[in-house]
């Protein structure tokens, strides 16, 4: 029996999940909720198979009807993945005005409130396009039988909608792949100016954006400024989720090398397919770059991390070829013996970790010299040009982009240097196109 109720807050929220075996743990779902900007004012759990209409058992659902009506809750969380016909169901058995969100329009409301940039923004409206187009298939099968579903979830029907939305997620597609030509551009000139790309991946709250920080140099990207518009010196670190929705780039702290080190959206467990692909512009970051550098967070316990390790390896092996270093982050909250047990336990999934703390800095030069270890070899060169005024501009960048070993001047110049094979490429290219001084 449907319960109706007093004014509802749109602030409040009540939890509910339904595992098939063991004791649902809420711990995420509230951080989630938290993080969306809820109040949670009580949960109601469940262990038991799916009820195809409703997901929990009959008897939960009332029960839960009831923990709403008390707390005056305006919106339902469940941390489970809802068909289009189980919100319809369940929002005939709450209170009147009781908005209905499954884990996944959670995460999404989530990334919607954090995109800040024209690509994240996008990405957030095609994921959400994505998850509405069923909903609405839906409403059109239930309004053909003459149920017009104008409870909170799927919302009032409308015939033209999903036209409208198929429209416009084939309009998002080609913006979106017109940013991944436009940064892909972007990353091939970083290449030939000199740069190695490194790539933090991991999951959410692993700590990559307050390691970003610490690797990086004092931003100083002004000689740079027209290949590198998109370095951010604002890499925010915070104890929440999906602090970094879209990626920031930052130059690291080495000597030898130019590196530039790019803070990527952290992965989250359980995500649908559908809505991973919604955000493949942004792991591109990931696949192209020369390392990747994969964040967990090694206060968790070693179920947690081998799970989430696993997790990773096979969202990075599906397309990435770059060689993946392990970081076992916050070493600083557990004793040394313990990071050391797990590095044991762990070492079929990740081979020579980094051990590292982020905040406190602790081996964070170990990570750096394993940056420049794993990255591609540099190859030497010696370069004999004419003394001319193009080759002094020439030898300037080389300067530039390489790391010079000596210049001779003479009747000649001789440059000794080793750099990325590409700028090594581009240097003998120059080089040939030097006029010959006359005799």
């Amino acid at each position: 029996m449907r319960v109706t109720g007093a004014q509802r807050d749109p602030e409040t929220a009540v939890i509910a999940k339904r595992v098939d075996r063991g004791t649902p743990d809420t711990e995420e779902v509230r951080e989630l909720a938290r993080a969306a900007g809820y109040r949670v004012a009580g949960e109601v759990t469940q262990t038991r198979k799916e009820d195809p209409a409703l997901c929990l058992g009959e008897g939960k659902v009332d029960d839960l009807a009831a923990l709403v009506a008390r707390t005056d809750a305006g919106v339902v969380i469940f941390d489970n993945r809802l068909g289009p016909y189980q919100t319809y169901n369940l929002g005939n058995r709450l209170p009147d005005g009781v908005e209905v969100v499954d884990r996944f329009r959670l995460i999404l409301d989530i990334f919607g409130q954090r995109a800040q940039t024209r690509k994240a923004q996008l990405q957030v409206e095609l994921a959400e396009l994505r998850y509405e187009l069923p909903r609405v298939e839906a409403k059109v099968s239930l309004a053909k039988r003459d149920e017009r579903p104008g409870f909170m979830g799927l919302g009032e029907y409308d015939e033209s909608r999903e036209q409208d939305i198929k429209s416009r997620i084939s309009r998002i597609r080609e913006e979106l792949s017109q940013i991944e030509r436009d940064e892909e551009h972007r990353r091939e000139q970083r290449r030939e100016s000199g740069f190695d790309l490194v790539a933090l991946a991991g999951y959410t709250n692993a700590g990559k954006s307050t390691l970003l920080r610490r690797v990086a140099a004092d931003l100083d990207v002004d000689e740079n400024d027209d290949l590198h518009p998109d370095l951010d010196a604002t890499a925010e670190s915070q104890d929440e989720l999906f602090t970094t929705l879209g990626t920031t780039t930052r130059r690291a702290d080495m000597d030898r090398r130019d590196v530039l080190v790019t803070d990527t959206v952290g992965f989250i467990s359980d995500l649908p397919h559908w809505l991973v692909e919604s955000f493949k512009s942004t792991l591109d970051a990931v696949y192209r770059a020369d390392l990747v550098l994969l964040v967990v967070d090694v206060s968790e316990p070693i179920e947690e991390i081998r799970e989430k390790l696993v997790t990773s390896h096979d969202t990075l092996y599906e397309r990435n070829e770059a060689p993946i270093v392990t970081v076992l982050n916050k070493v600083d909250k557990v004793p040394e013996e313990e990071v050391e047990e797990k590095k044991a336990a762990l070492s079929a999934l990740a081979p020579s970790p980094v051990a590292v703390s982020g905040r406190e800095g602790t081996g964070v030069d170990d990570l750096l010299d394993r940056i420049d270890a794993e990255l591609p070899p540099y190859e030497r060169e010696r370069l004999v040009l004419p003394m001319t005024d193009e080759t002094m501009s020439l030898v300037s960048w080389i300067h530039d982009n390489a790391v010079v070993h000596a210049v001779d001047y003479g009747e000649q110049v001789v440059v000794d240097f080793e750099a990325r094979p590409v700028v090594v490429e581009k240097s003998r290219a120059k080089a040939g196109e030097l006029p010959v001084p006359a005799e």
